[in-house]
């Protein structure tokens, strides 16, 4: 790995990174990425460390075993946190509360989680100089200035064949620089999430124009692939609601129909997660192109609405588990049956890419059959046998 080169042609020096979160879906890729072809350090924080367990092996396993060490800790008043940040040269954070099923049923949690929980993270990398990659969401945008267009208007008609051509930039393209950020009532608490990332990527903007913090925000637009997510009551609790892709999992492992809530007409774009990780150890790597910037990481050719989303998972996973698709494959079920009173929901997200190609020349690769087949032969992997036995269980018992 030595001989390494920024994209100025620059060698690039090992850093010591603070990875707050590490232990999760996105955390545990990054930390995998450096570790196999990178020199730099990892000080992994989180309260959990079962998807990074095989990175930690006693030294001498891997030969990257010295270079990265866990710490359990919540990030809440933990005095510990600050003497982690001083010491590394680059804090990550990707600690969050990020499922939808949480921003309007738990929305203090969501908000503290969000906000309140990472001021101190800004505030120990501002008064000790250190760098921040913070992540934030591509739901800071909210609803698209297109969704208050009438809803017989040409331009909020999805079909395959009008899919690029009612991508009006000004309507429905969301812009780093550019796109207003427009939020839902009081009352649909859905927007808790959505308003906490805002308002703490202001304070870090605020915190660079008054105090000199090198910072870079990632907004995140459904990173997908392995181990993201859980199964509830296999390694997460059994009423526990996943975010889609996850939901759509566990049902194609149950064989039950995909619940597709008010119809799966919203539209939404999806990125491989190891795409999106060459994007993030671009901008870790490269700090004179990504200090001060927002970048949306996402891949706008891989949009479908939910329904779409859903059949194509159905296809996919019959192709990988080799059992037929039930007759009856998917549900409709209201948001508010769901997702509970005070939901809310945006109807397109489609990321503009000129920045972050202009910046590090990313670009996407992956397309979204590709990534449904990694992810779901993982999930059928992973899951299939132990979904089995706890469907089972109940009949042995009675």
């Amino acid at each position: 790995m030595a001989g390494r080169l920024d994209l100025d042609g620059n060698p690039i020096k090992p850093m010591k990174i603070c990875m707050i979160g590490a232990g999760g879906f996105i955390g545990s890729h990054l930390c995998e990425k450096l570790m196999s072809e990178t020199d730099h350090e990892v000080v992994a924080v989180d309260v959990y460390n079962d998807k990074i367990r095989h990175l930690l092996e006693p030294s001498g396993h891997h030969p990257w075993s010295s270079r990265i060490s866990f710490h359990r800790l919540n990030i809440k008043h933990d005095p510990r946190l600050e003497g982690l940040i001083k010491s590394s040269d680059l804090t990550i954070n990707l600690a969050a509360i990020c499922t939808p099923a949480d921003y309007n049923t738990r929305p203090l949690d969501t908000i503290y989680s969000n906000f309140i929980d990472a001021l101190p993270v800004v505030k120990y990398c501002s008064e000790n100089q250190k760098r921040l990659i913070h992540f934030s969401t591509c739901e800071v945008y909210g609803k698209t200035i297109g969704s208050f267009l009438p809803k017989d208007h040409p331009l909020r008609q999805f079909t395959d064949e009008r899919r690029f051509l009612n991508q009006e930039p000004e309507f429905y393209v969301l812009k780093e620089d550019a796109s207003p950020c427009i939020f839902g009532s009081i009352e649909k608490q859905r927007w808790s999430y959505a308003c906490a990332k805002q308002l703490i990527e202001r304070l870090i903007y605020a915190e660079s124009a008054e105090n000199g913090l090198d910072f870079t925000i990632v907004r995140p637009f459904n990173w997908i692939g392995p181990r993201m997510d859980f199964i509830p009551g296999i390694d997460g609790p059994s009423e526990g609601v996943p975010r889609v892709l996850a939901c759509f999992s566990n049902n194609l492992l149950r064989r039950e129909p995909l619940q597709l809530v008010d119809g799966g007409q919203s539209q939404r774009t999806f990125v491989y997660i190891k795409d999106a990780i060459e994007a993030v150890l671009l901008m870790i790597d490269n700090p004179a192109r990504a200090n001060g910037h927002i970048f949306n990481v996402g891949n706008p050719n891989n949009e479908v609405t939910v329904r779409q989303l859903g059949e194509m998972m159905t296809e996919v996973y019959s192709k990988v588990s080799g059992e037929p698709s039930l007759e009856v494959p998917t549900i409709d079920v209201s948001s508010k049956e769901f997702y509970g009173e005070g939901y809310d929901d945006s109807d397109k997200r489609i990321p503009d890419m000129t920045i972050i190609n202009k910046q590090l020349g990313w670009n996407p690769k992956t397309s979204l059959w590709d990534l449904l087949e990694s992810t779901l032969t993982y999930q059928h992997r992973t899951y299939a046998e132990a979904i089995k036995r706890a469907i089972a269980k109940p009949f042995a018992s009675s």
